[in-house]
């Protein structure tokens, strides 16, 4: 990964203005992460510490986290020993991805308390750790190492804090051109590769990085290369960016000018650049986990409808025989006197073809002539009745089908809140158990938090990402004025244009917002029905989220998720310019 110890030398560098700052509160969003409101004279922040052993990370943060109803144990002991303390200073240890704040707080007495919460950013050894800064000793840590674990120390409440084991690298930054040039062999090994082994604080992303910029690799050239970079380190000259190929997205506190056919981003901040890069991802690996058995529930129940509707399709076929069963029984009836117990067949005229031909009727040997007609009478008003019946099962089927189809699309793209309001919508439609039911207590506020964006022409444009967000957002908030999209014939996110008057430009990003959110994610001209919300209707007694809607016209356009980038960062710099105008 590229959290290396030069982005954790910018993030603490960013983070220094802080020192002497107060944690307000503090809040455990998910086990791995850790989220400090801080508080100083100039101005608030909120501090993400992430233990996440995919995308372990430290920065500010303005992102939106949904807490659980309880604080877990390792919050509650955070709030108890940090919250309303002070952070007296934040320290990188050397080069490497270690950090620790150290807060002066106040004990049960009253009594003045050091405490010093270690951030470790090792891959999947990550933890986040809570110490007695006077004694060393661990108070607790969100992940817990035990002997079983690790023989070389374990991190559990009681237990003496023992830092990482030591690579036994140099200071990228304390090195000199000589000692530098006797490091590497310049005779063997991939020089980036030496670069990453011998220096601490360089990932093999900065090692190609500095190769590249040297040109050449003589002894003078990398040198060179490798001393700017550390130059614009020692003096915290950072210049963020993240990097989309074809292949991967990259991040890094420098410029990548070694990676081509690239969309490069640059950023302010070092937590803004992380921020952008993280947030998408970590956020979509907490909710897979949390989703998985609500994607079980509703492919299963579509799977039940997809094959309901495959045998009664069958059972459609076969009562379409029921004009050939009528024809029998006339036939039969006419010819009653003919026939006798035992037949096996009745070939006779039949007078409703006009050449005049014959027609096999197969018989029941054991039964009489009037009990045969019975039978054939009885096929024919069975299969004459199911005709109807099992028409009105095929249409509920598949309006079932639709519905289930919305909700995979939905499940796709959904938050850990949004994801709860779908188990909620599951509960009511009687797929899973009410977790709730045991609680009386209600929100006091029952509006859904929609996904708000920001067109290039600074218009207002919501998105519904499920069916409790697209009822409310249809039916309650938009104005009839309010322009709505979504995709022709496909499950998908309800969008609304909130403005009268909008530019072409607009509603194209609109269009895109529906076919981006909707099962042709990966399609291309994907067509985008939109009218005016007074157009659309909710029929009575439908599943939540259907609509019917008509005077609609259709555009094609291609999902980007480029584009929805940049129309949320629209958004979210409106915001925060709106927050700075109010403060």
């Amino acid at each position: 990964m590229a959290f290396d110890g030069m982005v954790t030398r910018a993030v603490v560098h960013e983070l220094k203005r802080f020192e002497g700052a107060r944690i307000a509160k503090i809040h455990q969003p998910h086990n791995s992460d850790i989220v400090l409101q801080l508080r100083s004279q100039k101005e608030t922040g909120r501090l993400l510490l992430s233990a996440n052993p995919t995308y372990p990370r430290f920065h500010l943060t303005t992102e939106e986290f949904t807490n659980p109803l309880e604080a877990p144990m390792f919050c509650m002991l955070l709030r108890k020993h940090c919250e309303g303390g002070v952070i007296e200073s934040i320290e990188q240890v050397d080069m490497e991805r270690i950090v620790h704040l150290n807060i002066r707080s106040r004990d049960e007495l009253g009594d003045t308390a050091r405490r010093r919460i270690v951030v470790e950013i090792m891959g999947k050894h990550s933890n986040i750790i809570l110490l007695d800064a006077d004694t060393g000793v661990i108070l607790d840590s969100a992940m817990h190492v035990t002997l079983a674990l690790s023989q070389y120390r374990q991190v559990l409440p009681g237990r003496p804090y023992i830092t990482p084991p030591s690579q036994e690298k140099h200071n990228p930054l304390q090195v000199s051109q000589q000692a530098f040039i006797q490091l590497l062999d310049w005779n063997g090994g991939r020089l980036d590769k030496q670069l990453v082994d011998t220096f601490t604080g360089i990932s093999p992303l900065l090692a190609k990085e500095v190769l590249h910029r040297a040109g050449l690799p003589t002894r003078e050239a990398l040198w060179q290369a490798f001393s700017e970079v550390m130059q614009c380190a020692a003096r915290h000259e950072y210049s963020p960016v993240t990097v989309m190929t074809k292949e991967k997205d990259y991040f890094h506190v420098f410029s990548l000018t070694h990676l081509n056919d690239a969309e490069i981003t640059d950023y302010p901040t070092a937590s803004v650049c992380l921020q952008s890069y993280f947030e998408g991802k970590a956020q979509r690996d907490t909710v897979k986990q949390k989703v998985h058995d609500l994607i079980r529930i509703v492919t299963n129940e579509r799977n039940k409808n997809a094959k309901k509707i495959e045998k009664l399709e069958q059972t459609l076929l076969d009562a379409q025989e029921a004009e050939q069963f009528r024809l029998f029984g006339e036939l039969i009836t006419a010819n009653m006197h003919l026939m006798k117990r035992g037949d096996r067949e009745l070939v006779t005229v039949n007078w409703y073809d006009e050449a005049g031909g014959t027609v096999s009727i197969p018989l029941d040997p054991l039964k009489t002539p009037s009990e045969n007609l019975q039978a054939y009478y009885k096929r024919y008003n069975k299969a004459k009745n199911s005709l109807s019946i099992v028409a009105e099962q095929i249409s509920a089927a598949q309006e079932e089908l639709i519905y289930l189809d919305g909700l995979l699309v939905q499940l796709e793209h959904a938050t850990v809140l949004e994801t709860e309001e779908i188990r909620e919508e599951l509960a009511e439609q009687g797929y899973v158990r009410n977790r709730q039911k045991r609680s009386s207590k209600k929100k006091k506020d029952q509006r859904p938090e929609l996904d708000p964006y920001l067109s290039t022409h600074g218009t207002l444009i919501l998105v519904g990402k499920n069916n409790k967000q697209n009822e409310y957002l249809t039916n309650k908030l938009a104005s009839p004025g309010d322009t709505w999209l979504h995709t022709k014939d496909i499950p998908g996110s309800h969008v609304v244009i909130r403005s009268r008057e909008f530019s072409e430009q607009t509603l194209i990003e609109a269009a895109i917002l529906a076919a981006y959110y909707s099962k042709a994610q990966q399609g291309s001209q994907v067509p985008v029905d939109y009218t005016l919300i007074k157009h659309v209707k909710k029929p009575s007694g439908s599943k939540p989220g259907y609509v019917i809607y008509e005077q609609q016209r259709t555009l094609y356009v291609t999902p980007d998720e480029r584009i929805i980038r940049q129309l949320k960062q629209n958004h979210r710099q409106y915001a925060m310019d709106a927050n700075s105008k109010t403060t």
